[in-house]
């Protein structure tokens, strides 16, 4: 942005601004999860797949009343903010939800924004795929099995080996989203500033 700013003869704080102003307005013209969800349906995918990033920022405000900053992720040992996505099986984004701060735990983000969209696309044949970290979060959730605590997976039976495969093998372009997303570009200096309030 200090590059774009300078060459066009603005201040680097009023690039910013246009910035903000364009992805508001492509915000506003964009279909909220349901529609989303509808239009998948409409388009016969036999499935979504739901993940999640934490997109680094390097502008942070705000402190928790136990002194820890809501935005510092213990998951990732980083701060950033936590965004839900979903992806069709192809791998193509198709939604991402708003943003919440990077301690957030990602079942509760997922509770929040996504669930209660997907369990009536669920009900009407569209499942969602997922990993691990969404195991019990409810109808129309396909998510692997754990193995059980102390033993590799080769202790399961062979139809939980064959079911946890073919699910990571679905989820893999769904990854590739999440992880190419990761990596599109350096942390934000525009990072929202981090509420006083503790995240749930």
């Amino acid at each position: 942005m200090h590059c774009l700013a300078r060459d066009a003869g603005i201040s680097q704080a009023t690039g910013y601004r246009y910035l903000h102003e364009g992805i508001s307005v492509l915000a506003a013209t964009a279909p909220d999860l349901r529609e989303v969800l509808d239009l998948c349906r409409a388009q016969e995918m036999t499935h979504v797949e739901l993940d999640g990033i934490l997109i680094a920022c390097n502008r942070l405000a705000g402190v928790r009343e136990n002194g820890n900053d809501p935005w510092f992720s213990q998951k990732y040992k980083s701060f950033g903010g936590n965004i839900r996505f979903l992806a069709a099986p192809d791998g193509t984004p198709l939604w991402g939800s708003d943003v919440e701060p990077g301690s957030t735990p990602d079942i509760t983000a997922t509770r929040t924004h996504v669930l209660p969209a997907l369990y009536p696309a669920a009900a009407n044949g569209l499942p969602t795929l997922a990993d691990k970290g969404y195991i019990g979060a409810g109808i129309g959730m396909h998510v692997p099995v754990r193995h059980p605590k102390g033993h590799s997976e080769t202790a399961s039976d062979r139809g939980t080996r064959a079911t946890n495969a073919l699910i990571r093998h679905m989820r893999a372009r769904g990854e590739r989203t999440a992880a190419d997303s990761r990596n599109a570009g350096e942390p934000s200096s525009t990072s929202p500033s981090a509420p006083t309030e503790s995240a749930t």
